[in-house]
């Protein structure tokens, strides 16, 4: 039995939000969660989400809601390791710099082939981590010997 990946999906377009689910849910194996605001992505962290895709902004539902870099520092001193993609409309440099240097693990900007992009992202991630696996279960074994 194939276990599915549980991808959180956090912006405030709701319409955007929607769509992305509904790609994710057609084209691969995912339990998906979405959430409007990044207090509620906070919120759910104990469902151990294996990747976040996070806005940039989030100031669509509330205007005093932490935005996306807020809720990605969150997401990080909670759990390190979760990977957290930001996206955003904001197809600037210095928006994708801020994002790296507070941990993200990659940065897309929304457009036609952002749904390509995250799969591709997603798809990178999960086998970087079971090469992680299989290279600590092979220095295990020679630790041993």
């Amino acid at each position: 039995m194939k276990n599915k990946i549980k991808l959180f999906l956090v912006d405030d377009d709701t319409v955007f939000l929607k769509l992305l689910e509904i790609e994710f849910l057609e084209h691969a194996d995912f339990e998906i969660e979405t959430f409007p605001t990044g207090e509620l992505c906070i919120e759910s962290l104990s469902h151990k989400p294996d990747v976040i895709v996070l806005d940039y902004y989030l100031d669509g539902v509330d205007r005093d809601a932490i935005n996306g870099l807020e809720t990605l520092d969150k997401i990080k001193a909670f759990d390190p390791e979760i990977p957290v993609i930001m996206l955003s409309s904001q197809d600037k440099i210095d928006v994708a710099i801020n994002c790296m240097h507070h941990a993200a693990y990659d940065y897309v900007v929304k457009s036609e082939t952002a749904f390509m992009r995250l799969q591709k992202i997603i798809s990178t991630i999960f086998e970087h981590t079971k090469l992680k696996k299989q290279l600590n279960w092979y220095m295990e074994r020679a630790e041993r010997m």
